[in-house]
């Protein structure tokens, strides 16, 4: 083995030296260099993409916010406009209300009047009934038709007692 052979040294350590050499400056001014670029390279993407990344989330959470924003706005129109119908219809019940019951009171008076008028139809048809039973009775009795005064006014009297 010619490695081992102490006289072969010296020019085997002249070529190692002259191939680190040749080496060392092949990696300094050209592999180094050149992984250097690829490591930049690849810490510049990662750090757009970091910034990418943060300017989307940031986008995100003001769209969110509008979002929830716009949402309560839309609840409170909402709101606003349930209101404003209750209100509404409300005011439209009362007024319709109002309207039945100036209807049943006209037609409650109305119906009140019949009745009067039927009541005092029916009293005067009675007393004209009681009237000429009273004036048969007494015909029958005594024999004698008495004065159509005379037994209205004793009709009233009865009526009155």
């Amino acid at each position: 083995m010619p490695q081992l052979i102490p006289e072969d040294w010296a020019p085997q350590l002249v070529w190692l030296a002259i191939t680190f050499g040749i080496l060392y400056l092949l990696m300094v001014y050209v592999a180094l260099p050149r992984i250097g670029k690829v490591i930049e390279a690849r810490a510049a993407h990662i750090a757009g993409d970091l910034a990418a990344a943060d300017q989307l989330r940031r986008e995100t959470e003001e769209a969110i916010a509008a979002y929830e924003q716009a949402l309560a706005e839309a609840k409170q129109k909402a709101h606003a406009i349930v209101e404003e119908g209750r209100v509404k219809l409300k005011a439209e019940t009362a007024a319709e209300r109002a309207k039945l019951d100036q209807e049943l009171a006209k037609k409650s008076a109305e119906a009140e009047a019949r009745i009067t008028e039927a009541k005092n139809s029916a009293m005067k048809e009675v007393n004209a009934v009681a009237a000429d039973v009273a004036a048969d009775i007494v015909q029958r009795l005594i024999g004698v038709a008495p004065a159509k005064p005379e037994i209205d006014k004793a009709v009233e009297a009865a009526r009155k007692a």
